[in-house]
């Protein structure tokens, strides 16, 4: 067998063993007690806030590897850990270990006339494979959240952080140790080679669930190879469509912060739809509000005659998630014009409207087919944080399992449990 064949063979079967391993960890994750996740989360913590110098020095050698290899300084800015950006990772940890426990709860149990009683369990999902680009703070939040919900994780991080993630699942690893809980139950792939991926997301036996977070690209391959069900979004194109009975100063508000509060996340707005009997009086001034903050604006033609200074959009417009100071802006004559726009154009992340108008606020909230729908408040609260979910591992568009931010209930599933005192079927 060449060296190179022989090295494959190699990662297939070390990622093929940790599954397995994983697998086993799972019920043992299972069947741990509350009290047990929440000592492991704060050592977690604990080890973090003690370890701050050696997770830096191992932060420093993927900084200067990431300048070598030409990294932008916004990719060199979200894989830079700072103290403020560890104490950080550690919060999030006791953040999580103050959160309900939603593994055991039981609900909508009913008394059925045969004298059995059923109700509802919530229970983990087994094994999750998350597989994350950059941001080595993803590796506490994804482990922190997996362990609270009493998964086994398994974590491929990005080869951009690779000894950043090493050095903080040890500490996460540490605190499970701490709490006489199995150290498979966060595991890290300690390869950077792709091949490590392809094995991992074929492995139905062993992994049930597989969550891609970066970029379009590492998200559209994971999901179009893997055989295992991925938890994804693709992209985050957002609305905001200002319906013709919109509060002008309510909507200049909410537009604004959709679009410029943060340019980079997946919740900002991309689009700014306008009712024509409004556009008129709101659309220049909110026009200059957007350029007076260096947003580009590329509008249709009816909105350029009615701003001037808009270049003209393009159909590829419409479809941007441009996760940059940059905003398409379209007049449209109703709701019914804005909602069949969102619905060729969307991705179903997040859309708002703003209205005072009862009926279409109730239309769109209803037909718009979106994981988040706003009335009259922006697209940046779309986050796990903001409905009150903690942390979050991503956002999903699946129209499956979990929808919208995946906070631990989204880590989660049901199953039927069923009550009897010797009862049989008649």
């Amino acid at each position: 067998m060449g060296t190179q064949a022989q090295q494959l063979f190699d990662i297939a079967d070390y990622v093929r063993q940790v599954a397995i391993d994983a697998r086993l960890a799972s019920r043992k994750a299972a069947r741990a007690s509350t009290r047990q996740k929440n000592q492991a989360l704060r050592t977690s913590a604990d080890e973090i806030e003690r370890s701050i110098r050696e997770i830096q020095k191992a932060n420093t050698m993927d900084l200067e590897s990431g300048r070598r290899a030409g990294l932008s300084d916004a990719l060199l800015d979200r894989l830079e850990l700072t103290d403020e950006r560890v104490a950080l990772m550690a919060q999030g940890l006791r953040e999580i270990a103050e959160l309900p426990d939603p593994v055991g709860e039981i609900s909508e149990v009913v008394q059925r006339p045969s004298g059995i009683r059923v109700g509802r369990m919530r229970v983990p999902l087994g094994v999750i494979g998350i597989i994350y680009e950059s941001r080595p703070s993803v590796t506490a939040e994804a482990g922190g959240l997996c362990l609270k919900s009493a998964n086994a994780v398994i974590l491929r991080g990005g080869s951009e952080a690779f000894n950043s993630n090493i050095a903080v699942v040890n500490c996460l690893q540490r605190g499970l140790s701490a709490a006489g809980l199995d150290g498979d139950i966060i595991q890290f792939i300690e390869s950077t080679d792709r091949a490590a991926i392809d094995t991992l997301i074929s492995m139905e036996d062993s992994v049930d669930v597989i969550v891609p977070r970066g970029g379009k690209g590492l998200i559209e391959r994971i999901s179009s190879k893997s055989t295992i069900p991925v938890i994804k979004h693709l992209d985050g194109v957002c609305h905001v469509y200002v319906d013709d009975d919109a509060c002008p100063d309510k909507a200049m508000d909410i537009v604004l912060n959709s679009k410029t509060h943060r340019y980079g996340v997946c919740n900002a707005a991309e689009t700014l739809l306008v009712g024509s009997a409004i556009a008129v009086e709101f659309l220049p001034r909110v026009a200059a509000a957007l350029r007076d903050r260096g947003v580009e604006l590329r509008g249709c033609e009816r909105s350029r005659k009615i701003s001037p200074g808009m270049t003209a959009a393009s159909e590829d417009d419409w479809y941007a998630e441009y996760l940059a100071p940059i905003l398409s802006v379209r007049v449209v004559d109703d709701i019914d014009q804005a909602m069949d726009h969102i619905e060729q154009y969307g991705s179903e992340h997040t859309d708002c409207i703003v209205t005072d108008h009862l009926g279409h606020a109730e239309r769109f909230l209803r037909e718009v087919n979106s994981s988040s729908v706003m009335l009259n408040a922006s697209t940046r609260f779309s986050d796990g944080f903001e409905y009150g979910l903690g942390a979050e591992i991503g956002i999903s568009t699946n129209k499956l399992h979990a929808r919208g931010p995946v906070g631990l209930e989204g880590l989660t599933m049901q199953k039927y449990v069923v009550y009897g005192d010797g009862t049989i079927r008649q």
